[in-house]
């Protein structure tokens, strides 16, 4: 391998990480975004039996807050579980690595990004350091 093939194969390797940090900003984006919307509407929609549970914490006040008001659970459940999601997939990628799909997932779209040059948006957060 020659100097100009490594020091390719190293600016390459730097701009898939470059990629794989914003995929990671961007699903932190996502889950912010979820919860400031929908998590938000659906904690103002429990705010009644929210009250009832810090009063007199009981399973039955959880099982009616959560059984009456049907549409928060769900805008809930969808942050909490957006939020779990994305907690395990970058300690996975932390502890294991990246896998091999994932690798080649973010090949893929670099390739299309170079292709497409300075009219992507993610050119010069990418390609041009």
């Amino acid at each position: 391998m020659t100097d100009t093939e490594a020091a390719s194969n190293q600016a390459f390797q730097q701009e898939i990480e470059r990629l794989h940090q914003l995929t990671v900003y961007g699903r932190w984006l996502v889950v912010g975004l979820l919860w400031l919307t929908v998590g938000s509407l659906s904690l103002w929609g429990l705010r009644h039996p929210i009250s009832l549970i810090l009063d007199h914490f009981t399973w039955a006040a959880v099982r009616y807050g959560l059984a009456f008001h049907r549409l928060s659970a769900i805008g809930l459940a969808v942050c909490v579980g957006s939020t779990l999601g994305v907690l395990i997939w970058q300690s996975r990628n932390i502890l294991v690595g990246l896998s091999d799909r994932e690798k080649k997932r973010l090949e893929q779209q670099l390739y299309r990004i170079r292709q497409q040059g300075p009219t992507h948006p993610l050119w010069k957060f990418i390609c041009q350091r």
